[in-house]
């Protein structure tokens, strides 16, 4: 190839720097498409990965295993059953088990969850690499009804430490029974953690009991009115709880421990494994991953047919260009080059601009996604995957490059001097 073919290439391209620009800003926005939705994937398989951490079993009454993640680590769905409080102390009490977080699940404020559970919780329960819950003002939850809140809480509701709430019985966002006459008080407010634990509401479990005194089968018992200042004359001790984070001593034994409690003669449970059920749960949405990557392929082939519509529509307007080229000395094949090496500038510069927006939209969006959805967007450099999706798009956006360069490579001499008329 002519050394001068490149040059020329970029100097053609800027005489047409509009059209050109449309059909790279075109390219850009495929690859942000693209690689986009491959990196969301990613972010969120890793955001709900990193939900729990450090957590060796999830316990709770017999029922599907991805189920059980969800209400229990995810705050989705509800419980079919619950588990009883004594096979709940049969399961701290197990040599085996180092610890244990009781949770409780059912309530709900203002459409966010609320969880009722011990001083454990904050003590065991770990996310993304092994951290910890850190508080960002106040305390953990000490009277019986002091409640902590998660930062997505108290970032839509503008909750302050001593501020006091109300509980509805019941979850989601639909006009529940309130728990009125017990109201909590903000005594903590959680740091960010970019997991459900920011949309919950804790409470203690003993609180969970306390509000639910004067109800029976769902609903307050006509009449009967219990004070706040009166529910500690009562025994407030669990009858259930929705589920168990368990830790053990040693991890070879989980397995062990997973079976003895799946055999439970006393009560029906079921012990599911946090990353296996989360294989499960990828692997029932893989549908949705390959509708959405396919998709996103699709746009990205429009964009290259269009790319390939646009050089050859040019191509009656560049006839007169490309036959003066051929009569100063150009040979077929240079003038083929021009345009493959046309076609490739085109797609290198979208697939740098597309990457420069995905970097630039990863802070920008990072604080909605987390917020709003509890994903972490991470800004980073191409992994294996995206590089090699991303020459796939550059041989691609060549290959399209081809079909004009091809057909200029056929034309005369005499077909771009002679007049048209």
């Amino acid at each position: 190839m002519n050394p001068f073919i490149p040059v020329l290439a970029a100097r053609s391209a800027w005489n047409r720097r509009l059209t050109l620009g449309m059909m790279v800003l075109s390219v850009a926005l495929s690859v942000v498409l693209l690689v986009g939705i491959e990196r969301l994937r990613t972010d969120a398989r890793a955001s709900f990965a990193e939900a729990v951490s450090g957590t060796d079993l999830i316990v709770g009454a017999r029922a599907d295993p991805v189920e059980l993640l969800l209400y229990a680590v995810f705050r989705i769905g509800a419980a079919t059953n619950n588990m009883g409080w004594p096979s709940y102390l049969a399961l701290a009490g197990d040599p085996a088990v180092a610890w244990t977080v009781p949770l409780s699940l059912g309530d709900s404020h203002r459409g966010f969850a609320v969880l009722g559970t011990t001083g454990a919780y904050f003590d065991h329960f770990r996310h993304g690499d092994r951290l910890p819950l850190k508080l960002a003002q106040g305390k953990r939850f000490e009277q019986l009804f002091d409640t902590v809140i998660g930062a997505d809480v108290a970032a839509a509701t503008g909750y302050r430490l001593g501020d006091r709430i109300t509980l509805s019985h019941g979850a989601g966002d639909a006009d529940l029974a309130e728990h009125g006459d017990k109201p909590f008080t903000v005594v903590g407010i959680l740091t960010r953690t970019g997991t459900p634990v920011d949309r919950t509401v804790h409470v203690s479990l003993e609180a969970i009991e306390a509000i639910h005194l004067n109800w029976q089968g769902g609903a307050p018992v006509p009449g009967l009115s219990i004070p706040a200042e009166f529910a500690r004359k009562f025994n407030l001790t669990p009858k259930s709880i929705t589920a168990a984070l368990v830790g053990l001593h040693n991890r070879s034994d989980v397995f062990a421990a997973q079976r003895r409690i799946n055999a439970s003669r006393t009560e029906p449970l079921m012990a599911v494994m946090p990353g296996v059920a989360l294989d499960d749960l990828w692997q029932m949405i893989g549908t949705v991953e390959r509708t959405l990557t396919g998709v996103s392929a699709l746009v990205a082939a429009v964009a290259f047919i269009g790319l390939v519509a646009v050089v050859l529509a040019g191509l009656g307007e560049r006839r007169r260009e490309l036959a003066v080229l051929r009569s100063v000395g150009a040979a077929p094949s240079d003038v083929f080059a021009l345009l493959a090496v046309e076609g490739l500038l085109i797609t290198l510069g979208g697939v740098i601009l597309g990457l420069f927006l995905l970097t630039a939209a990863a802070p920008l969006l990072g604080e909605l996604a987390l917020t709003r959805y509890g994903v972490v967007l991470r800004a980073r450099l191409p992994d294996g995957a995206e590089l090699t999706m991303l020459l796939a798009i550059v041989a691609i956006g060549l290959a399209a490059s081809l079909v004009p360069g091809y057909r200029a490579y056929r034309m005369a001499l005499a077909d771009g001097l002679a007049p048209r008329i």
